[in-house]
């Protein structure tokens, strides 16, 4: 009986979470080195599958298969395509770091009960809900069934809302939770209904009965049988599409973000951006594009325009911030942008670029805003008018921010350049003007990632004493933000210069993907002249 790796990828963070909770209130230290343990194994696992997956076989690997709720036509379905593995392995590479990034994050958050012991608001809890994040979106990635996708999708908002309310920092970290909650529970309600929709299509076509099963549905509407008008498959695309850019976020759907970001820990930001956030690109990839092809053809340009305003608007706004938390988080609105285009751009570099963007976006928005974290965590302020000479006593923290900043504006040589590069490419070939104005964002994201290292890290030491001061005494990365930040760093550098391992991974997928929708890439044209030679 061959082992049910899928199953236990996600039921291990789960199982772990429970335990983290049973360790006595009294030893904090215990509750964390376990939760430590867990996220490791938990990779370990990634790592072991990625070692098992043969990029040139069938799409979905490990597939496990059981029943559930037969009078549904919903199963137990899992399976591990290209496009999954590589955010499985995004997800279980950042907890342990990001388990480290907050080791201390929730030290003084439980307050002490009669007996002396902590109280359940402390490191047990905050450890708990996020491998419970994990769970979930380990789930969101590898799920073949429609319904059970939907359960995990929406059920993840919840241990994140409790991450940000109930752990993150300043007045508005409440009001900021719920905004996250409704902003994302309004569109999970929308997605419901086109999921029941959706049931109901597949019941009155000839797939013998309604069923959930992805891999049905899309042979389905692959070959035309799905029996229903192309303006009800409209609908229900926007269903689904409405959620997962709300998950995304698309603008105009975005101004949930900021708040959050801000108002969390860093690593739960962290977790927010570079982990939860995917599940939205990732599911237009799986569910979108197969479920409703002529859809998602249909409505690709106004997406497509809704991204390049996104990307533009990212980073403009991301110029004119003084807080660096809240820079840093719509410079992510700006990448999701890129994310969404090259999806929508429906090509095989747009898409393979995309795939590859949710990685190094996780990579580098990691680093970037850890450390960052890190920074402010030493002065007590993100104000970026409070900080100046960091570079001077705290050289290695200035440099790595300087790295990871470098990172974020996809210089090449480090790992978002490659997926930027493909994700313009790929836009070019079909829409020209969305990628030309998306390069712009370019030249912005050099201006606010520069203009906030120069004020921060350079010019002279601001004395401890005074208003608006101290730099000057401020420490350097200590040894377990170094563990956080060099492996970000090093595999931002290694996937810069050889990305191969991973679009050998994602390739064959984004190559099914295409071909499932029956959408051809677009050739590009040179004119001639009538002598033969180019015009």
């Amino acid at each position: 009986m061959s082992v049910p790796w899928l199953t236990v990828l996600w039921l291990l963070p789960t199982v772990g979470a429970i335990a983290v909770l049973a360790v006595p209130n009294t030893r904090p230290d215990v509750a964390k080195w376990l939760g430590l343990a867990v996220a490791v194994a938990t990779f370990a696992v990634s790592v072991g599958l990625a070692v098992g997956f043969d990029a040139t076989g069938t799409r979905y690997q490990f597939v496990e298969d059981h029943s559930w709720i037969p009078a549904l036509g919903t199963r137990y379905t899992l399976g591990l395509d290209g496009i999954g593995l590589v955010l499985v392995l995004l997800t279980t590479v950042l907890l342990p770091l990001l388990i480290l990034a907050g080791w201390h994050d929730a030290d003084h958050a439980g307050s002490l009960d009669h007996s002396g012991g902590r109280r359940q608001k402390g490191p047990h809890t905050y450890l708990a809900l996020t491998l419970a994040v994990e769970a979930m979106v380990l789930m969101s990635f590898v799920a073949l069934d429609i319904l059970l996708f939907y359960i995990f999708f929406e059920a993840m908002l919840i241990p994140m809302y409790f991450l940000i309310g109930g752990f993150g920092s300043g007045a508005g970290r409440s009001a900021a939770a719920v905004k996250f909650l409704l902003y994302n529970l309004f569109g999970g309600l929308i997605m419901l209904a086109a999921v029941v929709g959706l049931y109901v299509v597949t019941a009155q076509s000839d797939l013998g009965g309604g069923t959930f099963d992805l891999r049905t549905v899309v042979q389905a509407a692959s070959s035309g049988q799905l029996d229903a008008d192309s303006g009800l498959l409209k609908m229900l695309f926007l269903g689904f599409m409405f959620a997962f850019a709300v998950k995304a976020p698309l603008w105009p759907f975005h101004s949930w973000l900021p708040d959050a970001a801000v108002s969390a820990t860093p690593a739960s930001a962290v977790l927010m951006m570079a982990v939860v956030d995917k599940v939205g690109t990732f599911a237009m990839l799986r569910y979108c594009l197969q479920i409703f092809p002529d859809a998602a053809r249909y409505f690709a340009p106004l997406i497509a325009a809704l991204a390049v305003i996104g990307i533009v608007y990212g980073a403009v706004l991301a110029i004119g911030q003084t807080d660096v938390m809240r820079l840093i988080s719509y410079t992510s609105i700006s990448h999701f942008g890129f994310i969404i285009l090259g999806i929508f751009a429906l090509t095989q570099q747009g898409q393979t670029g995309s795939t590859l963007y949710m990685v190094n976006h996780g990579l580098s928005t990691a680093a970037l805003f850890l450390i960052a974290g890190f920074l402010v965590s030493r002065r007590g302020s993100a104000l970026i008018a409070d900080y100046g000479g960091v570079q001077k006593v705290a050289p290695v923290l200035a440099g790595t921010f300087l790295i990871a900043g470098l990172a974020t504006l996809s210089l090449p040589g480090l790992a978002p350049f490659i997926s930027e590069f493909l994700v313009l490419i790929g836009t070019f070939t079909r829409y020209p003007v969305a990628a030309i104005l998306a390069t712009s964002a370019l030249v912005l994201s050099a201006i606010y990632i520069l203009w906030t290292y120069q004020r921060m890290m350079g010019g002279p030491v601001r004395p401890v004493e005074g208003p608006g001061a101290a730099s000057r005494g401020m420490p350097d990365l200590r040894g377990r933000e170094l563990v956080v930040v060099a492996p970000l760093l090093a595999l931002l550098l290694v996937f810069g210069i050889y990305p191969k391992p991973l679009l050998a991974m994602i390739d064959p997928a984004v190559e099914h993907t295409m071909s499932t929708m029956h959408q051809p890439n677009p050739q590009p044209t040179v004119p001639v002249s009538t002598q033969g030679g180019p015009k």
